[in-house]
C-alpha cells in the first residue's frame, strides 16, 4: 500500500510539474555554430528528459551485452542447483518410506547435481540410504566420517547411538548418549538416553544430578522430573537400606514428598524409619500413601510394622486401613487375610466375600481356599475355590514391556526405560468372567465329621454278610438305598429262571447263538438300569461287594453237593448256551453276583431306577462301588 501512494505521489508531481512548465511564459535559445535554435520552456524539458532516457538505454543495452555470460552461467548454475534439491527431496522422502532403490537413484542424481562438500544432506541420504540396504558397518563408517565435520557431529553421534543400540552395546550407547548431551543440552533424546542409561548401570547420584541439568534448561516437565526424581531417589534408598538406614531414610522421604502415592517409596521411607525406631513416622508416611492409592505393599508394610506383634494386633492395624479407606478391595483382603493369621474366620468370610461381591479375582479366592482348608479342611470345598481362582481375573502387578514381576524396579528389564514398570493387570491373558455359587459364609464340613451326604442318601449298616449266604428271613432287615428297596434274593432267583428259560428254548429250537445273544442282552440290561447301593459303615460299598461276592461263593462250595460241577458266571457265558439239564441247582436266596433278569426291566420301563446287587460284574474295578453322585456346583 505504501509503494502504491508513493507511485501516485510521484505521478501527481511530474504532471504538477509538466502542467507548470506549460503554462510558466518564457523561450529558450540555443546557439550552436552560426545557428540559433529558440524553443519553448516546455519543448526544451521534453528535450532534455528524453536525451537522459536515451542515453540510459543506450547503457543498459551495453552492459547486457557484456555482462550476458555471467548471467547465462548463473541461470544454469540455480537451474541444476534446483533440480539437485528436487532430488534430493524425493530421495529423503523414499528414504523415510523404506524404499532404497528410489533413495540409492535420487542420490545419484542428487550428487551429481550438488556439491557433496557444501551439502550435508547428501551424506545424511547416503548414510540412510546405507542402512536401508543393510551394510550397517558402512553406515558407521559414514556416521564416524560426519563426527569430523561440526556442523554435522550430532549428527553423527545420533547414528552411532542408533546402531549400538541396535546391536545392544549398552556401553557405547552410554558413551554416545553422553556425548552428545554434553555437546547439545537441548537434545531431549541424548538426556534420555543418559539417564536411562545410568539407571541401568546403578549409577544413581549421576542420573539425578543428569536430571537437574535438563531440569534447569527447561527441557523436562515439572511433573515429569519430579516423577523420575522420585523413582531414582527410591532406587537410591533402596540400594542403602541396609548399610546406611539414614540416607536411606532421607532419600525415601524424599521420593515420598515428590510423589505421595507412589508405593515403593512410601514403604521403603516406612521401613528406613522402622530400622531407626521411628514407629510414627514410618505408620505417618505408609497412612499417607494409604489415601493417596491403596496398595497391598503399603497394607503388608503397616500390619506388620512393629516385629513380634501377635496376629491379632496386627488384625486390629488391618482394620486401621479399612477404616481410613473403606469399601476398597484392598482393605478387605488385608483384613481377611490378618483375620485368617488371627484365626477370625467369621471376619475372614465377610471380608472375602465383600471382595467377591464388586471385585471377584485371584487372590480373593485363593484366600477363601486357605480359609476353608485351616476353618474345615474340607478338601472339596476347597478344591471348589481353587477351581474357580484358576479361571478368575488376575489381580494387579508390577508389568513393564510385557514383564510381570514379584517386586517392583525402577527400569525396565527389557529396554531399561526409567519408571517403566506399572500397577496394572497383566494383559497377558484377560480373566474369565465367572459367576460364583459358591457362598463364602457357609463352612465346609470338618474332616473330623466324615462324608457329608444328603437326607435322601443316608447310609445305613448293611445286613451282615453270614446273613446274606443263609435263608433270606421272613422279614429281612431294610436297607435305605436311593430308590425303592430291593429285595436281593427275589432278584436272584427270578434271574436264574429267567437263564434257565431261555436255555430250554435255545435247546428245543436248536438256536443256541440266540439265546446267548438274549442272555447277554439281559445282563447288560440289568447292569445298566440298576444304580448302586450304598453301604454304611467306614468300609466303602466297593470292599462290601467284593466281601459278600467271596463269602457268597464260599457258601456255595459248602452248599453244593459233592461231585457236582461248579457253575459259570454270567459274565464267562460263550455263543453255545449250555443244555438246560446242565443249569445249576442252588439254594433259594443265594447271590452269587448274577444281576437282575432283563425281561422284569422290559415288562416295567417305569418302575424307579432300582441299584444293583453288591457284586454286580458291572461295576469297574477301582470305584469303589460308589455311585456317581450328582454336583452341587457347576466346575470351571
Amino acid at each position: 500500500m505504501i509503494k502504491v501512494l508513493i507511485f501516485v505521489a510521484l505521478v501527481f508531481a511530474l504532471g504538477f510539474g509538466f502542467a507548470w512548465l506549460a503554462d510558466m511564459p518564457g523561450d529558450v535559445t540555443v546557439t550552436v555554430g552560426d545557428q540559433l535554435i529558440n524553443v519553448s520552456l516546455m519543448v526544451a524539458a521534453v528535450g532534455v528528459v528524453s536525451i537522459v532516457a536515451a542515453i540510459m538505454l543506450t547503457w543498459w543495452i551495453i552492459r547486457v551485452v557484456f555482462t550476458s555470460p555471467d548471467r547465462l552461467n548463473r541461470f544454469f548454475r540455480a537451474r541444476k542447483r534446483d533440480r539437485g534439491y528436487q532430488s534430493l527431496s524425493t530421495g529423503i522422502i523414499a528414504a523415510g518410506s523404506g524404499d532404497p532403490v528410489t533413495s540409492r537413484r535420487m542420490l545419484k542424481q542428487a550428487g551429481g547435481l550438488l556439491n557433496e562438500t557444501t551439502e550435508p544432506l547428501i551424506q545424511l541420504l547416503d548414510a540412510q540410504t546405507t542402512l536401508l540396504e543393510g551394510k550397517h558397518a558402512d553406515a558407521r563408517q559414514k556416521f564416524e566420517a560426519m563426527l569430523e565435520d561440526p556442523e554435522l557431529r550430532l549428527l553423527g553421534l545420533r547414528g552411532l547411538y542408533m546402531e549400538a543400540q541396535r546391536l545392544g552395546d549398552r556401553e557405547a550407547q552410554k558413551h554416545y548418549a553422553e556425548k552428545a548431551a554434553e555437546l547439545g543440552p537441548q537434545l531431549i533424546w541424548a538426556g534420555r538416553a543418559a539417564i536411562d542409561l545410568k539407571t541401568a548401570s546403578g549409577d544413581w547420584d549421576g542420573a539425578i544430578r543428569l536430571l537437574e541439568k535438563q531440569k534447569a534448561a527447561k527441557h523436562v516437565a515439572r511433573e515429569d522430573s519430579d516423577r523420575k526424581r522420585a523413582v531414582l531417589l527410591t532406587a537410591l534408598a533402596m540400594d542403602n537400606a541396609e548399610s546406611d538406614p539414614a540416607k536411606s531414610k532421607q532419600a525415601a522421604l524424599e521420593a515420598h514428598r515428590l510423589a505421595p502415592g507412589f508405593a515403593p517409596a512410601a514403604v521403603t521411607a516406612a521401613e528406613a524409619a522402622f530400622r531407626l525406631n521411628e514407629m510414627r513416622r514410618g505408620v505417618k508416611v505408609l497412612e499417607t500413601c494409604w489415601r493417596k492409592a491403596p496398595h497391598p505393599d503399603v497394607a503388608l508394610a503397616y500390619a506388620n510394622a512393629r516385629p513380634g506383634d501377635s496376629a491379632l494386633d496386627r488384625l486390629k492395624r488391618a482394620r486401621r486401613l479399612e477404616a481410613i479407606k473403606p469399601n476398597t478391595t484392598e482393605s478387605s483382603l488385608i483384613v481377611a487375610q490378618m483375620a485368617l493369621e488371627a484365626g477370625e474366620f467369621e471376619q475372614a468370610r465377610k471380608s472375602v466375600a465383600a471382595v467377591l461381591r464388586n471385585e471377584p479375582r485371584e487372590s480373593a479366592f485363593m484366600l477363601m481356599a486357605d480359609i476353608e482348608d485351616a476353618e474345615t479342611g474340607d478338601q472339596g470345598r476347597v478344591r471348589e475355590w481353587l477351581s474357580r481362582a484358576v479361571r478368575a481375573a488376575r489381580d494387579p502387578a508390577w508389568t513393564a514391556d510385557g514383564i510381570v514381576a514379584e517386586k517392583w524396579a525402577p527400569f525396565s528389564p527389557v529396554t531399561g526405560r526409567i519408571d517403566a514398570y506399572e500397577w496394572k493387570v497383566p494383559v497377558e491373558r484377560t480373566g474369565a468372567l465367572i459367576e460364583n455359587d459358591l457362598d463364602p459364609m457357609v463352612p465346609g464340613t470338618p474332616a473330623d465329621a466324615g462324608p457329608s451326604v444328603d437326607a435322601d442318601e443316608a447310609i445305613v449298616p448293611a445286613l451282615p454278610v453270614a446273613e446274606a449266604h443263609a435263608e433270606p428271613p421272613a422279614d429281612p432287615a431294610p436297607v435305605k438305598t436311593i430308590g425303592e428297596p430291593v429285595d436281593l434274593a427275589a432278584r436272584v432267583e427270578a434271574s436264574r429262571e429267567e437263564r434257565a428259560q431261555a436255555a430250554e428254548a435255545a435247546a428245543d429250537k436248536g438256536e443256541d447263538s440266540a439265546a446267548a445273544e438274549k442272555e447277554e442282552d439281559a445282563v447288560e440290561e440289568a447292569e445298566t438300569s440298576i444304580p448302586v447301593v450304598e453301604a454304611a459303615g467306614s468300609a466303602t460299598a466297593g470292599a462290601v461287594a467284593k466281601t459278600v461276592n467271596g463269602r457268597a461263593d464260599e457258601g456255595e462250595d459248602e452248599a453244593r453237593p459233592a461231585g457236582a460241577e461248579t457253575p459259570k458266571p454270567p459274565a464267562e457265558a460263550t455263543t453255545e448256551s449250555p443244555p438246560a439239564d446242565a443249569a445249576p441247582d442252588k439254594p433259594d436266596g443265594k447271590p452269587d453276583g448274577v444281576p437282575a433278569d432283563a425281561g422284569s426291566a422290559e415288562t416295567d420301563e417305569n418302575a424307579p431306577v432300582k441299584p444293583p446287587i453288591p457284586d454286580d460284574p458291572g461295576i469297574e474295578d477301582g470305584a469303589d462301588g460308589e455311585p456317581d453322585k450328582p454336583r452341587r456346583f457347576r466346575l470351571f
